[in-house]
């Protein structure tokens, strides 16, 4: 966790860019958030130019009324473009993939779609706590700062005058997110929070033994010689899974996944981890860390 916690200290005090009137298209990141490193990745390979404006997600700006005007489910990555705004990893990277000049291969919908699934979730692994010890050190780190920051910033914009209409995004969110931070604290049992994270895991688990292989080719990408839509996607999500391991950019940040998957990383994994950290986009896009 130390080093999500000394990533998360420089980042907190991350200043937004500045608006100007640009037709570029604006994105919406953050450099501590995992789907917007998808368009993050798609940027670097497509050579295309826009805007970005950060969103701390850390201290829950992007709960803020004014956010939310632009995506309603106050979530990053988020693309204006041209009077149209993209509110998911999805609809942002495929917009930018259709604008670029530099064609790839297209993505395939299900595959997408399917590590978007809940069950396969990579926000939650950086929360989960499957028995107490994991819980004390949640307790003490930062999935704690995280939580009690995103409570503070959802109240704080629940009750402003801007925030009335938005008052049943703000009631879930405050119930969902104060129920975790209870755990955290010892102020609800933790039973439950254990049974969930540890199912999540083993989810993330079964993707990485069975699922992922089945997709991955021998050499390359899934896009082949160089990444494709699918694979800014899977990238991702490889890395932050990758990252909360506790493995870092290099060629060999995979060997992190041997923790959880309690034996060898299967050696299509190896190949594409190496593709991946081979490549000056991801250099760039993790050019501090994996995240």
């Amino acid at each position: 966790m130390s080093k999500v916690k000394s990533y998360f200290q420089k980042l907190f005090h991350s200043k937004p860019a500045n608006n100007d009137k640009s037709s570029k298209p604006v994105l919406y990141t953050f450099g501590l958030s995992v789907w917007s490193a998808v368009p993050e990745l798609a940027v670097q390979e497509l050579g295309l130019e826009v805007d970005k404006k950060i969103i701390n997600v850390v201290e829950g700006e992007n709960f803020s009324p004014e956010f939310l005007k632009i995506n309603p489910k106050g979530t990053l990555p988020t693309l204006v473009h041209n009077g149209k705004a993209y509110t998911s990893s999805t609809d942002v990277t495929r917009h930018l993939v259709e604008i670029a000049s530099k064609k790839i291969t297209p993505a395939h919908t299900d595959l997408i779609a399917k590590i978007h699934e809940d069950k396969y979730d990579p926000n939650f692994i950086l929360l989960t706590a499957r028995n107490e010890e994991e819980l004390k050190k949640a307790a003490e780190g930062f999935p704690t700062t995280f939580v009690s920051n995103r409570q503070n910033a959802l109240g704080k914009y629940s009750s402003s005058p801007e925030g009335a209409a938005f008052k049943g995004f703000y009631a879930e969110k405050l119930e969902s997110n104060g129920g975790v931070l209870k755990v955290y604290k010892g102020e609800a049992p933790s039973a439950d929070f254990f049974t969930l994270s540890t199912n999540h895991w083993q989810n993330v688990v079964g993707y990485l033994q069975n699922d992922l292989p089945a997709i991955l080719p021998e050499s390359g990408f899934i896009g082949g010689t160089e990444p494709g839509e699918d694979d800014f996607h899977v990238g991702a999500w490889l890395a932050r899974v990758t990252w909360v391991c506790g493995g870092d950019k290099e060629d060999e940040g995979y060997k992190a996944l041997v923790k959880e998957l309690k034996g060898d990383v299967h050696p299509k994994i190896i190949t594409y981890w190496k593709a991946w950290s081979a490549r000056p986009s991801w250099k760039k896009v993790y050019e501090e860390t994996l995240h």
